[in-house]
């Protein structure tokens, strides 16, 4: 009766490790993720703030071509 007990506590303590260790490989991998999709928006964050100075530039230029007619 006690090498049943044992061998299930073995499969439980196998089963434990085994989601630990999956449990860390999905961290990592999201963790990962995280770092490329911060790096992703800081590089939108830039583009955006380009864009927008450029539009402000036009919106500018016309409004002095507006005002010169």
């Amino acid at each position: 009766m006690e090498i049943d007990a044992i061998q299930q506590l073995e499969q439980q303590v196998d089963d434990l490790l085994h989601t630990s260790r999956r449990g860390r490989e999905e961290n990592m991998l999201l963790q990962a993720q995280k770092t490329a999709w911060l790096s992703e928006r800081a590089q939108l964050l830039e583009k955006t703030e380009i864009a927008r100075g450029r539009i402000d530039k036009m919106v500018q230029r016309l409004k002095e071509m507006d005002s010169e007619l």
